[in-house]
């Protein structure tokens, strides 16, 4: 007689997840990889046309404000572009000589300017070891390191000159032909996008414009600023050296301090507690200027959050150096301005562009209807007239919404 076992039940297994990888998604992903290479590679290419496309935004309003009053585009080019030269050469004419004065007279007095100090700290109890610290400052050949370092960079400086001029090149050749080049970059791009294409364009060239805004406004403030405080402390070259402060400040991080060595180098002559108490104002201002400044009038141009603005700049810096932070603030309005005008709805906003899209496959409809036929360049110039359009209705949304007090009602 056999005891009855009590039989357990078998474990239930979860179902097996089978992953099929087709040839496709291989395709796909290969192609994603040679992409990634293929623009780490070009980085300095991408660089050029980049900077170029901000030269372009920046000078196409100018030289399409003289086309409307009835000179011809070659010659509007030619004007905006010599203006700029001269202005730019006035610049550097107004300032340089007057630095380069400064900085050999202060080559020069260097010794004395050292001995002078030794004997200020001397005078002071507990300054032993700082003066031992300033008298052993190899001082007599600073000419001499400083040519070696000047010749040290020579080569990336020559680099640095022949991007620059292909660079300008590059947005000279947009800016004499803009319909072609439009309608090569419309040629590139599916028809039934063009529309969208030309929003983007649009709103990049707005960019571009408050960014430049942005740059004329921190670097006027900190012209004036200079020039104040040194007409304050009696500095003769007060003006040139403001103008060098204004043109540096442009420079993200290192700009500050470039602009502040030669205002504290300016008033050497009234002894090192002036000189202590400039170095102080300065850092006062840069500090005031990164931390206030520049995430409020940046945002407001740009239409970005001010931590946006200084989260962009350390990420440009930390990327790509002095460009990638001067760069940074247009990409990270112009990432933003994409996810926008694509109608990209970031997580929590499902359905947000419900009506947008709407709207957009109508328009998109419209196009095809008055684009056949029509050539890259025709298709261009139509796509941006309907962009316009959408622009302007868009703003004036924006302005007086539907049920505000000065609105009314649209269908």
């Amino acid at each position: 007689m056999c005891d009855d076992a009590t039989v357990e039940p078998e474990p239930v297994r979860p179902p097996a997840i089978r992953v099929d990888i087709t040839p496709r998604t291989i395709g796909y992903v290969l192609l994603a990889i040679a992409s990634v290479w293929i623009l780490f590679k070009l980085t300095s290419v991408v660089l050029v046309v980049l900077v170029a496309l901000v030269l372009v935004g920046t000078i196409e309003p100018l030289v399409g404000w003289l086309v409307e009053r009835r000179m011809k585009r070659g010659y509007a080019l030619a004007l905006v572009f010599v203006v700029i030269l001269v202005t730019f050469a006035g610049l550097v004419l107004l300032t340089v000589p007057p630095l380069v004065s400064q900085l050999f007279g202060l080559v020069t007095e260097a010794p004395a300017t050292r001995d002078q100090l030794v004997q200020w700290l001397s005078q002071r109890g507990g300054t032993e070891s700082l003066v031992a610290s300033v008298r052993s400052l190899p001082v007599e050949d600073l000419t001499a390191r400083a040519g070696s370092a000047l010749l040290g960079y020579s080569s990336t400086i020559l680099t640095a000159i022949g991007y620059a001029i292909t660079t300008l090149f590059l947005a000279i050749y947009m800016l004499a032909d803009p319909v072609r080049s439009k309608g090569l970059v419309y040629a590139m791009v599916s028809r039934r996008h063009h529309v969208k294409l030309a929003r983007i364009l649009i709103e990049l060239k707005v960019i571009v414009g408050g960014y430049m805004r942005g740059q004329l406004i921190t670097s006027g403030a900190i012209t004036v600023f200079v020039f104040v405080l040194l007409k304050v402390f009696g500095v003769e070259n007060a003006l040139s050296i403001a103008i060098f402060a204004g043109l540096t400040d442009v420079i993200p991080f290192v700009g500050g301090l470039i602009a502040s060595a030669p205002v504290i180098a300016s008033v050497a002559p009234s002894g090192p507690v002036t000189m202590a108490i400039v170095t102080v104002i300065m850092f006062t201002y840069q500090e005031f200027e990164s931390r206030l400044l520049v995430p409020r009038v940046y945002g407001r141009v740009l239409r970005l959050a001010p931590s946006i603005v200084l989260l962009a700049l350390l990420v440009g810096g930390t990327l790509m150096g002095i460009l990638g932070a001067l760069l940074a603030l247009p990409i990270a309005a112009g990432l933003q301005m994409l996810i926008r005008e694509l109608r990209v709805s970031l997580p929590g906003q499902a359905g947000a562009h419900t009506a947008m899209i709407a709207r957009d496959e109508k328009v998109e409809h419209i196009y095809e209807e008055l684009t056949e036929g029509a050539t890259a360049a025709e298709a261009a110039i139509i796509a941006g007239d309907l962009a316009t359009q959408i622009k302007a209705t868009s703003d004036d949304d924006e302005d007086h919404p539907k049920g505000s007090p000065d609105g009314h009602e649209r269908r």
